[in-house]
């Protein structure tokens, strides 16, 4: 009669080794004194293997391994007694007790399964791979000629002026700026995305622009709105440029790891700076004695101090955790500022290679570009968190928590920051290709210009046409608003 799904069942007295003893056999080697019999031997499983076992159990153990656990004893006293030199030969594997014990050694052999020749199609990934390795080495190692080539009529006027110079009638109309409303001119001539722009300093009438596509162009603002030179001397793309203070000359840098210094006029190079790394902003000493003196923010955290005349590096401000982004002068040129890819703004003593000041938050992002206000008190920082902060120039340093301008989209991309010459607007262009106008004393938005299809990464406002305002974007197109 059943009294269970898997047929009759009834209580049983065991002991737990019994039991034990019993099922372990039976996993083993497939058979088992049935427990419920008392009287007789009673087996159930696997008749012929317990013949053969001669019904031994897993806890009888057979007189050979008896023998095998007696010998392995033995052997272990033997060792015991062992003297410890003796024993430290034995374990030594340069020794020749240790050799004779280890005739074998336990990965002597060959193992099989190893390859040994590549498949047809590994060799031609590898060979595809050591031409990519070779063409990429030989793309760094091209050294392109520098050379530049004129496009406007003549370089010299009939009275023997060069193109360079500012016009006479050029000066201020007006102290008082205001938003430009209209696109009235576009300048065309770069390939691919234009990365940074310049005006002629103080003046204005020429405007320079360094591109992705290796090219550096100026271009006449105030006559034909034509590109004056192209300079050609980079591999790569260009990355930041900057004037002298007489506009004479002016800085180039690049990912090819180089900084050219060129003659605007001749278009010329005059010097190539480079320590093998990736400059990332480059800048002349403000202070007109010192315009031999040369600064750049590398990739390999530092800020490398060289001396234009000997064309050596005298100074190396290295405190910083990521890639240098932005060198600002504060404070009469006597500091400077710096930001980096490690989200901290660090202030430095020109000349002496020790931080005077650490500004880092938790809640700081990146500042890829920063703009002195007119005033010189205070300095705009770009944060990629979408927003512009504001610091004093001052002793302290300190965050104005008061002004803060938000609104545009520049997560991920070093849009430019600037301000008008007044101090009354500051600008910055946006990820999605529009340039903004706030309002310094409200910090309100005062006007947004769509300017490019794609990013809108650089802006600058005229130094003397007060309502003028030229952007750049990665359309490669430079723009001019009024």
């Amino acid at each position: 009669m059943r009294n269970h799904k898997l047929g009759f069942v009834e209580d049983a007295a065991i002991s737990c080794f019994m039991f034990d003893e019993q099922y372990n056999t039976f996993q083993r080697y497939g058979y088992a004194a049935d427990p419920s019999e008392s009287v007789g031997n009673n087996v159930v499983g696997d008749l012929e293997t317990m013949k053969r076992n001669d019904g031994a159990s897993v806890y009888n153990i057979p007189p050979h391994e008896h023998r095998k656990r007696k010998a392995q004893e033995k052997e272990d006293e033997e060792e015991d007694d062992m003297e410890e030199e003796v024993r430290e030969k034995a374990d030594d594997p340069a020794s020749e007790l240790w050799l004779l014990k280890n005739r074998k050694s336990p990965w002597a052999g060959k193992k099989e399964g190893l390859q040994t020749e590549l498949t047809e199609e590994q060799k031609k990934y590898a060979q595809e791979y050591a031409e990519k390795k070779g063409e990429k080495d030989r793309q760094e190692k091209v050294e392109l000629p520098d050379k530049s080539s004129f496009h406007g009529k003549e370089e010299y006027d009939y009275q023997g002026r060069s193109w360079i110079v500012p016009p006479k009638d050029v000066k201020a109309t007006n102290d008082h700026c205001y938003i430009p409303k209209r696109w009235i001119h576009s300048w065309s001539g770069h390939t691919m995305g234009v990365s940074a722009i310049r005006f002629f300093p103080k003046y204005g009438h020429l405007l320079l622009s360094g591109s992705m596509d290796t090219k550096v162009k100026i271009w006449d603002v105030h006559g034909s709105g034509k590109c004056m030179r192209t300079y050609m001397g980079h591999s790569k793309a260009v990355k930041d440029i900057s004037f002298s203070n007489d506009g004479s000359r002016f800085l180039s840098a690049s990912y090819d790891r180089k900084i050219k210094l060129w003659d605007t006029e001749t278009g010329k190079v005059i010097s190539t700076f480079s320590t093998g790394k990736v400059p990332h902003v480059v800048k002349l000493h403000p202070d007109d004695g010192k315009q031999h003196v040369l600064l750049a923010g590398m990739s390999d955290k530092k800020i490398v101090q060289w001396d234009m005349n000997t064309g050596e590096i005298v100074q190396e401000y290295d405190q910083h955790l990521g890639a240098v982004n932005t060198i600002t002068f504060v404070d009469n040129d006597r500091r400077f500022v710096t930001s980096s890819d490690d989200k901290s703004l660090r202030v430095w003593e020109f000349g002496i290679p020790v931080v005077i000041k650490y500004i880092s938050e938790p809640h700081m992002h990146s500042m890829p570009s920063i703009a002195v206000h007119p005033n010189t008190n205070w300095f705009a920082a770009q944060s990629l968190d979408n927003q512009i902060l504001i610091y004093s120039t001052r002793e302290r340093f300190r965050l104005n928590k008061k002004k803060r301008f938000a609104g545009h989209i520049v997560a991920g991309y070093a849009c430019q920051v600037n301000f008008s010459p007044d101090g009354r607007f500051i600008m910055s262009g946006d990820g999605e290709g529009r340039c903004w106008f706030w309002d310094w004393k409200t910090c309100k938005v005062f006007r947004t210009l769509k300017c490019h299809e794609s990013v809108c990464i650089g802006c600058e406002w005229h130094p003397l046409e007060q309502s003028k305002v030229a952007t750049c974007g990665w359309d490669g197109l430079i723009k001019y608003w009024d």
